[in-house]
């Protein structure tokens, strides 16, 4: 049997328990007796209970309630007010849209992980990298041209991450993004002491220690390709081959290898061509480090700090503690003003039987 609540025992029992925390709505499948602006108490409820709160309307009483929901929709055919007070409005007929929504919320929530995950491994790597290296050698590995010539390069990387193909999540996403930032710090040391290393090997088997103008080739195409395939293997919370880049996102990648490499080539101030082989050698050691090692360590850091964290989440007995109260709520006779009783001996009862799945 459904259970279907009365707006006016909400009202009823809040006034009584004055304890926000009461989720009185847990397990609701309807409610029943509900005015326009009851509308608004529904919701203020559900977000005082801890729920995030979805609303849709079309009409002028409904803009209260739209308002106040962390997504409010409006949908086609709503009035002004009811579409300016929405957070969404949809552009067709019917709700089916919605569905179109949720997976496009959850893309984006891919994408800006995709862009934390990259920005700080990236900005760990490049201080981290030019700081150790210059009180190892005493030198400034790569110049400020070339620095600023990266930078510059890789920011159309960045701004393609967006037409990236994402896959969205099954499940609702949330902003706890403290397990990626541990992920992204984890992959940022790493690829320093992956840099450094490529480093020290053409530091003495290389000639670099004699040359300024090739260490700082060296140093920029190591960072140039160490930028390119560590994007390729952030962009996905899996193994890097889960997904296939989106064309515009693999176009300039490619061009901006192409163009670094180029560059070094053409003989600008404070880069000199380095041989053909040892180029191979740089993009070949970032290529194993970024896609091999590193995307490894990113499968294994998500699912010890993120999958195993969200798997440890206690079980939400709300709807069970709901679905007691009802039947409490039946067995009295269905008198009303016993809300906040109900729910006390219900909640009492779950926890201590513990909760089941």
């Amino acid at each position: 049997m459904p259970n279907i609540r009365r707006v006016s025992d909400l009202k009823a029992a809040g006034a009584q328990a004055n304890n926000e925390a009461v989720d009185l709505l847990a397990g609701a499948d309807g409610f029943a007796e509900v005015f326009p602006e009851d509308k608004y108490v529904v919701v203020k409820h559900l977000q005082a209970a801890g729920h995030v709160t979805g609303m849709t309307g079309d009409g002028v009483n409904d803009a209260p309630a739209l308002r106040q929901a962390e997504v409010g929709i409006a949908i086609s055919s709503a009035t002004d007010v009811a579409k300016g007070a929405a957070s969404v409005v949809l552009t067709e007929a019917g709700l089916t849209n919605i569905v179109a929504l949720v997976e496009q919320g959850r893309t984006i929530y891919q994408r800006i992980l995709t862009w934390i995950i990259n920005k700080i491994s990236r900005t760990i790597l490049k201080a981290a990298f030019v700081a150790i290296a210059f009180v190892a050698t005493g030198k400034f590995v790569v110049s400020a041209f070339a620095m600023l010539l990266l930078v510059f390069m890789t920011d159309f990387a960045k701004i393609s991450l967006a037409t990236d193909n994402v896959r969205p999540s099954k499940q609702p996403e949330t902003w706890n993004i403290g397990g990626f930032i541990t992920v992204s710090v984890v992959l940022g040391v790493a690829m320093v002491a992956e840099t450094l290393l490529l480093l020290c090997i053409g530091w003495s088997r290389f000639g670099l220690a004699t040359s300024d103008n090739a260490l700082h080739t060296f140093s920029f195409l190591m960072l140039l390709y160490f930028a390119a395939f560590s994007v390729v293997s952030a962009r996905e919370r899996s193994w890097f081959w889960s997904t296939l880049p989106s064309r515009t996102f693999l176009a300039a990648l490619v061009a901006d290898a192409l163009v670094g490499t180029a560059l070094t080539f053409v003989g600008l101030p404070g880069l000199k061509a380095l041989p053909w082989w040892q180029t191979l050698v740089i993009f070949a050691y970032a290529m194993v480090a970024c896609l091999a090692v590193n995307d490894a360590l990113k499968v294994a850091m998500i699912r010890w700090r993120v999958l195993n964290a969200l798997a440890k989440k206690p079980v939400d007995v709300a709807p069970q503690i709901a679905e007691r109260a009802y039947e409490l709520y039946e067995q009295e006779g269905r008198h009303d003003g016993h809300a906040v009783e109900d729910w006390a001996k219900a909640e009492g009862e779950i926890r201590k039987e513990g909760p089941h799945k």
